[in-house]
C-alpha cells in the first residue's frame, strides 16, 4: 500500500514597492525616534498588545508578524494574541487596564466618527495615570504611522525574528 502526501504550494511572496528607510532616511529615523520615546514608562507587554491590535485593524501583515513574534518572545501567551481580534468576546483573558487600552487603541486607530468617544477616553484615563495615557496615545499614533508605511510600501511579512531591529 502506497501513501500519497499532497503537496500544497503557497502563493508567491510579493515584493516590496520601495525601501522607504533608504529613500527617506530622515523620516525613517524620526519615526524610529518617536517609537523609542513613545513606549517609555509603559508595560512592554501592553505595548505589544496595542501594536498587534492596531495592526490587525490596519491589515499590516508586516507589523503583525513583527509584534506577535516580539510578544511571544517576551513571554506573551499565544491564546491572548490569537484572541485579541475578538477581545470583546474573550475579555476574561485580559486585565481591565489592558481592555481599556485595547478599546482606546481601536478608537484612536479608527476615527470613523471623527473623534475618540468621551466614554472610551474616560475608561482609559481611569486605568492610566496622565503621563501613561499620553505615552499610550503616542504608542497608538506611532504604530499607526508604521502600519501606513508598511501597508503602502508592501513590506513583506515572514522574515522577522525578535531582536532583529535592535534599539539604538
Amino acid at each position: 500500500m502506497t501513501t500519497t502526501t499532497a503537496v500544497t504550494e503557497t502563493a508567491h511572496e510579493h515584493t516590496p514597492r520601495m525601501q522607504m528607510a533608504k529613500l527617506a532616511p530622515e523620516v525613517y529615523k524620526a519615526v524610529l525616534a518617536l517609537e523609542m520615546a513613545s513606549r517609555k514608562g509603559l508595560d512592554p507587554a501592553l505595548v505589544e498588545l496595542v501594536k498587534i491590535r492596531a495592526s490587525q485593524i490596519n491589515h499590516c501583515a508586516f507589523c503583525l508578524d513583527m509584534h506577535t513574534k516580539d510578544a511571544i518572545a517576551a513571554g506573551e501567551s499565544v491564546d491572548r494574541i490569537v484572541l485579541l481580534g475578538a477581545w470583546e468576546e474573550s475579555r476574561h483573558f485580559y486585565t481591565e487596564k489592558e481592555l481599556a487600552a485595547i478599546e482606546f487603541t481601536e478608537a484612536v486607530t479608527v476615527l470613523t466618527d471623527g473623534f475618540v468617544p468621551d466614554e472610551v477616553y474616560a475608561k482609559a484615563a481611569k486605568h492610566f495615570e496622565e503621563r501613561e495615557l499620553a505615552q499610550l496615545i503616542a504608542v497608538i499614533a506611532t504604530i499607526n504611522v508604521w502600519n501606513r508605511i508598511g501597508v503602502t510600501t508592501r513590506l513583506v511579512p515572514g522574515h522577522y525574528t525578535p531582536g532583529m531591529y535592535k534599539e539604538a
